[in-house]
């Protein structure tokens, strides 16, 4: 028995987030006892098509595709500059179409096998991966699960979202190559580079799976065609989820193992509490007179404390600009460890390497984090 209280604590403490939004969908049933309107609470089509995008890049990653390409990029690439902005690009540009934690499950792993001969720029190099990430995936409606559902909910045409993230974007990418330079500066000064970096020996070392390129062009166009799912509202998205399951089961069906099940019950937890919510006269009311010309602050300030997505789906509902929150929700990644879950991937892989110091990394990620959401913020005053 204690062994099964210590095993539920763990994944409690594992969990928290989905924890969390199934305890308040549990307590928010007292207010409003289940009924069959609860099935409508849940945006059956978005977690649909999240469960798709997941599957797909499960297949692409177990094949290795990803470290292929930066295996085979940073080849002939030997500088900190070039490898830095090349590590830092991989993860801002493919977040977008990869998410931003498959992104960081993918190439921090490689970072830490690139510099463990380098580890004065291990937390350098891993926090600007986990802030391209997160500022990268912000730009496109699949780059993250909170854009997916916003997209969605709001009915945004491409056009208008792109647009809405893309100044956002491109002073992200701004920032982030200046404080490469910094970073680079600061290292030369310190430490002259001598036989600096062994990406091409390092990269070699990095294993992948097995290519079968049939395979990779029948989920190749299985991905284009779930993109088009998203981006012209189709609706049936069992119509793209059942071939995607049937062909991933025939194919690679360890995959369908690895999908993030957990951020799909977080996501039903929270429909439930905030659909029940919505259905209390004085808590709808004061949710919404409270939210309303804020959504911009109360994504950012939400989202430092229980992360970006439960803050999204929460206030989504009671939001009267979902442009506001869009952007104070992608915005709001940035700040705290918790902010994005996404950076608590980073941060796991770096506590888990030898010789780390959490505490540096903590203090870093901060410091860079709350740099660039002050200056994310303030142009967003300037938009406004």
């Amino acid at each position: 028995m204690l062994k099964f209280f210590n095993s539920l604590l763990t994944f409690l403490k594992k969990e928290f987030v989905l924890t969390a939004a199934w305890i308040l969908a549990i307590v928010s049933m007292f207010f409003v006892h289940p009924d069959k309107e609860y099935f409508s609470y849940i945006d059956w089509r978005s977690l649909g098509i999240l469960w798709s995008l997941m599957v797909i890049i499960n297949v692409f990653a177990s094949m290795g595709i990803f470290n292929r390409i930066a295996a085979s990029i940073l080849k002939t690439k030997k500088s900190t500059f070039q490898l830095l902005s090349i590590l830092t690009a991989l993860c801002f540009f493919l977040s977008m179409l990869i998410t931003n934690d498959v992104s960081l499950i993918t190439f921090v792993p490689f970072t830490i096998l690139l510099l463990k001969q380098n580890p004065r720029l291990l937390i350098p190099a891993i926090v600007l991966e986990t802030l391209a990430a997160n500022l990268g995936s912000m730009l496109t409606p699949v780059g993250n699960p909170q854009n997916l559902y916003l997209f969605s909910f709001a009915a945004f045409s491409l056009k208008d979202f792109i647009t809405l993230l893309l100044p956002y974007s491109l002073l992200s990418l701004a920032l982030l190559f200046a404080s490469i330079l910094i970073i680079c500066s600061w290292n030369k000064k310190r430490h002259p580079e001598s036989n600096l970096l062994s990406a091409q020996e390092n990269s070699q070392n990095q294993k992948n799976g097995n290519i079968f390129i049939p395979f990779v062009i029948i989920f190749a166009a299985l991905f284009i065609v779930t993109i088009a799912w998203v981006v012209f509202h189709i609706e049936g998205v069992w119509k793209i989820a059942l071939p995607i399951l049937f062909l991933t089961l025939i194919i690679n069906r360890k995959s369908l193992l690895k999908v993030d099940y957990s951020l799909l019950l977080t996501f039903i937890g929270f429909f439930i509490f905030t659909g029940n919510m919505q259905r209390v006269p004085a808590i709808n009311s004061f949710l919404k007179n409270f939210v309303a010309g804020k959504e911009l602050w109360c994504g950012i300030i939400s989202s430092q404390i229980i992360s970006n997505v439960p803050a999204c789906l929460l206030l989504s509902k009671f939001s009267a600009d979902l442009k506001a929150l869009t952007v104070g929700v992608n915005l709001g990644g940035l700040g705290t460890l918790i902010a994005s879950m996404a950076s608590l991937i980073s941060y796991k892989f770096y506590a888990k390497t030898e010789g780390s110091h959490p505490g540096k990394y903590l203090l870093f990620f901060t410091g860079a984090n709350l740099i660039f959401l002050a200056a994310l913020i303030l142009l967003s005053l300037f938009i406004s």
